[in-house]
């Protein structure tokens, strides 16, 4: 996510960073440097003079001049800016209404609605404890309603039918009718959208909004069309008294331009990400953490609240149990782990959060690793109960019964088999109080344990 941008702001403020004072030339030079990063990053041209200036302005200040390291100052500086210009803090829902308070969904053909619609559900109904009910207003695309509906089953929330026939109007104002009368907390609408800004699509959705009057109008924006974001957010923004943007399609977007434009030009915060195609792949906007992101820093405390909710903590309950007892790390063990790590997004979407590991996460080819574990896992359950417990039993012949059921070769086996070991012997390591310390130590290589408490990991980790 926005490696682009996050390569080029690196290497612009590499140079600065180490200064032992600041001077306008060094300051000019590194802000040219910053512009021309921001403006591939396809930024929008008002937000980058904007940011320029502010951080120009800032850094010549006498506060920067008389501190103890006027570099690091310096890259605090641009932190606290990008910040600024990305929203200062999250901005949750707000959904103080009688119930059931309305969620309207607006944007373009192609930008993510119908799925946001499913993921924005998933997360109140998990997260925030409510009864949602979705419905689809898109009279113009059968296959939008039928969509709407296959997700709605698989996120839990209600479905609301709907068919081309009807109004937009009348479908919004019936789904909100049955959902008074079933107790929802929440209706979604999704509405139609166009390829592009055009004044029948404004004209539909503001009569669809005076209509409803829906307490959250959200915008929702695919962060891969760059400079378009800019005049397509003015637009709907012009047309509807917008309350939010979702951006979506971030984990595709290697620039970062919309999440850095978007907030500056409608005025509206960003409150939503959508980072992959799954329907828990959407987060909240946290500026402070993507800005950290962007310079490299990680985001220890999104990798922790990931930890918190996808971490299956009866599983890790039960190995921590295990390995402090000295019990043998198993076959079984290992397929858990690989379950879980997949569950957090791959190693790449973990390497990503974690700071001075962005680098490191390019390096990570997800598709490769994400097809190494699925070969792993059906090697596993290719075994028999038995044999995932004591591999030391896997003989010749099993072995060849083994790799013919999981479609794998003598090899990939092989190479499962160490990697069980150096884990096993690993874990062997952490009996008694070995696992405290190596915890701590992992909270030491991370910056003293930054943003983790005593003890170097995430709270559930492994309890």
């Amino acid at each position: 996510m926005f490696d682009n941008l996050s390569d080029r702001l690196s290497h612009s403020l590499k140079a600065i960073t180490g200064k032992a004072r600041l001077t306008d030339d060094n300051v000019k030079d590194t802000l040219r440097e910053v512009r021309k990063a921001l403006l591939e990053a396809d930024v929008a041209l008002p937000v980058v003079k904007y940011f320029v200036d502010r951080v120009r302005s800032k850094a010549i200040g006498s506060q920067v001049t008389k501190a103890l390291n006027p570099g690091q100052q310096f890259l605090k500086i641009v932190e606290a800016e990008l910040v600024a210009v990305m929203g200062e803090a999250n901005e949750s829902l707000d959904l103080a209404a009688q119930p059931p308070a309305v969620v309207l969904m607006a944007g373009l053909q192609g930008a993510g609605k119908t799925t946001s619609v499913a993921k924005l559900a998933r997360y109140l109904k998990e997260r925030e404890k409510k009864k949602v009910v979705v419905v689809s207003a898109d009279i113009y695309r059968p296959a939008a309603i039928k969509q709407l509906e296959v997700l709605a089953e698989e996120v839990g929330a209600e479905f609301f039918p709907s068919n081309t026939d009807q109004k937009p109007v009348d479908i919004a104002n019936a789904a909100i009718s049955h959902a008074k009368k079933q107790f929802a907390d929440v209706v979604i609408v999704d509405t139609a959208g166009r390829l592009h800004v055009n004044e029948e699509l404004m004209g539909e959705i503001k009569e669809l909004h005076a209509a409803i009057n829906p307490i959250e109008t959200l915008f929702v924006i695919d962060a891969m069309i760059g400079q378009d974001a800019v005049n397509t957010a003015k637009a709907f923004n012009d047309a509807l008294p917008l309350t939010g943007v979702i951006l979506t399609k971030a984990d595709g977007d290697a620039r970062g331009g919309a999440a850095l434009s978007v907030r500056h030009v409608t005025g509206k915060p960003i409150k939503f990400i959508g980072v992959g195609e799954r329907v828990d792949a959407l987060e909240p906007f946290h500026p402070e953490r993507i800005a950290s992101r962007i310079l490299g820093m990680g985001d220890v405390l999104s990798l922790i609240e990931e930890v918190e909710q996808k971490i299956d903590k009866e599983k890790a309950e039960k190995l921590v149990k295990k390995v402090q007892k000295g019990q043998k790390f198993d076959l079984e063990d290992l397929r858990d782990q690989f379950q879980q790590m997949q569950n957090m997004g791959g190693m790449g979407s973990m390497l990503d959060k974690l700071p001075g590991m962005g680098n490191m996460s390019k390096m990570v080819d997800q598709n490769a690793m994400g097809k190494q574990f699925g070969q792993m896992e059906a090697i596993i359950n290719s075994m028999t109960p038995g044999e995932r417990r004591n591999p030391d039993i896997l003989s010749g012949s099993r072995k060849r019964r083994i790799t013919m059921g999981s479609g794998t070769q003598i090899q990939d086996l092989n190479r499962l088999l160490k990697q069980h070991k150096q884990m096993a012997k690993m874990m062997k390591k952490m009996k008694g109080g070995g696992m405290a310390k190596m915890m701590q130590g992992l909270g030491g290589m991370m910056g003293g344990g930054g943003g983790m408490p005593p003890g170097g990991m995430p709270p559930g980790f492994g309890r």
